[in-house]
């Protein structure tokens, strides 16, 4: 029988019942459950694909890949749970992830066999299902069974306690996402602890261990890089990211006259994403930057509780999570009043321009560097056109100078998918030096941000942050923009938003 004791904060203010008659009442008289198996979800066979890519990186090893457990958000609350994304990646499951699954790669003669493990629903017979407010179903619902996961997922499944006999076996031949769930690391470390304290080379098995460690590190990188090239499943979860998170913009400039006259507008465009972002996916894919007047300037402005005034530029930097966990990265910067004005506009044009100069040269075989330096050079020539650099545009762009940088830190592009920032434990030459091939996907994102008491630049450009965000995906012969549909020239913007 599962443990009913009332978790963490609650011991002090449980009232459940506890008397026998009760246990007996609210045990009994239950209808039979439908016992219909799901048919296997469409990303099950490219999860095993996955699976089959990271067990030829590593044969004869084990791997364990924990989805994670919920995190406190304050005493007995927790934050909405969300798993891994490695563990999502390798298993097909996405939004309705169990907390505290953990998916096993066992090493056998030709691969690995798949396991995974959960804590699968309790029956009528526990008080689990009443008296725990963290898993029981009286408190967050029912959870799947075994059965009905394997069936889902195509996958070998085991209730979670049964894990303990492979945490009880770790050895210098099992590798661990050590980052995913800290309580199972703990675990884990601790039997490889004793192992090592009881062998008789004690050095040589410390030296092991360190070896171990740096084996379980090369496990999240590879996890990583086996996201830089999206397949056909995962490009239509982008595609759709993309369009909801095109409606969820929209939604906001229909509600621009209502956003202008709260005190805090900035919050209004968050909800009303967010609204979007719930009702058409999962939850946001990040926290939204709703950024009014001179607060475009700073780069994560996530605060989002200024004004939003008549005649300023609003720049958005938004995305949709799906229920499988991929999102979209948008950012649109906006005139409020419907209009730019003539210093607005230069600006938003050169990121435009920026924008899709670095398009125009995304192709398989170049160089994932090489769109941040396009954008680069654009950013350069037009500040240096303006007066505002003490050299020429040329000379700016020289690694020793880099005077241009000063309007726009940060970089042009990111790999996107699962993760916002997608594929960030991969190594560098796979990555920003990495040669671009079909199905990868990123954003192309430059800006032009005028901090409100720069002095290198005239009063009028003084607080002007501009900044334009596609999500691009690699095809055989060039590219696609899939956010193209989402209004991003100065005529279709400023149409947009009268239409609003």
């Amino acid at each position: 029988m599962a443990e009913s004791k009332a978790p963490r904060a609650t011991t002090n203010r449980s009232t459940t019942p506890g008397s026998d008659t009760f246990k007996d009442y609210i045990s009994s008289n239950w209808a039979e459950r439908p016992g219909d198996l799901p048919e296997p979800r469409e990303q099950s066979p490219f999860a095993a694909a996955r699976r089959a890519a990271l067990s030829a990186l590593h044969p004869g090893k084990r791997l364990v890949i924990p989805a994670g457990r919920a995190k406190v958000r304050s005493n007995d609350c927790d934050y909405p749970f969300r798993a891994h994304s490695a563990f999502s990646h390798l298993t097909g499951w996405g939004s309705d992830i169990v907390p505290g699954s953990v998916l096993v790669l066992e090493p056998v003669d030709d691969g690995h066999e798949a396991t995974l493990y959960f804590r699968a629903s309790a029956g009528r017979d526990s008080d689990e299902f009443y008296a725990n407010p963290e898993i029981g179903e009286f408190w967050i619902g029912p959870r799947p069974s075994l059965v009905q996961v394997g069936a889902d997922l195509g996958l070998t499944t085991r209730d979670l306690g049964e894990l303990d006999a492979v945490v009880s076996t770790v050895d210098g031949d099992t590798l661990l996402l050590r980052e995913a769930d800290p309580e199972l690391t703990r675990r884990i470390d601790d039997v490889d602890s004793a192992r090592l304290a009881d062998s008789p080379a004690r050095a040589s098995a410390e030296a092991d261990r360190a070896s171990d460690t740096a084996s379980s590190d090369d496990l999240a990188r590879d996890l990583g890089e086996l996201r830089l090239v999206k397949d056909a499943y995962e490009i239509a979860q982008m595609r759709e990211a993309v369009q909801v998170t095109g409606r969820g913009f929209t939604d906001v400039v229909a509600d621009f006259d209502e956003i202008l006259a709260h005190p805090r507008g900035e919050r209004l465009v968050e909800g009303t994403f967010n609204r979007r972002a719930r009702a058409d996916g999962n939850t946001v894919g990040y926290d939204t930057i709703a950024a009014s007047g001179d607060h475009a300037c700073v780069l994560h402005w996530t605060r989002n509780d200024g004004v939003v005034r008549d005649g300023d530029l609003i720049l958005i930097d938004a995305g949709i999570e799906l229920d499988s966990l991929y999102t979209a990265d948008i950012t649109r910067t906006l005139p409020v009043s419907g209009r730019f004005t003539d210093v607005q506009r230069l600006v938003y044009e050169a990121v435009l321009e920026a924008a899709d100069a670095a398009f125009a040269i995304v192709r398989p075989g170049i160089r994932f560097r090489e769109i941040h330096a396009e954008a680069m050079r654009v950013i350069a020539e037009r500040t240096a056109e303006w007066g505002f650099l003490p050299v020429s545009a040329a000379e700016s762009l020289e690694p020793d100078h880099q005077y241009h940088r000063r309007y726009m830190v940060h970089g042009t592009s990111h790999h996107l998918g699962i993760d916002v920032h997608d594929c960030a434990a991969a190594r560098r030459d796979l990555y920003l030096d990495g040669v671009l091939e079909p199905g990868m996907v990123f954003t192309i994102e430059p800006g032009l941000y005028f901090q409100p008491d720069d002095l290198t630049v005239p009063e009028e450009f003084r607080g002007i942050g501009v900044r334009i965000e596609d999500d691009i995906v690699v095809t055989a012969d060039g590219a696609e923009n899939l956010s193209v549909g989402i209004p991003r020239t100065v005529a279709d913007v400023e149409a947009w938003v009268a239409r609003g």
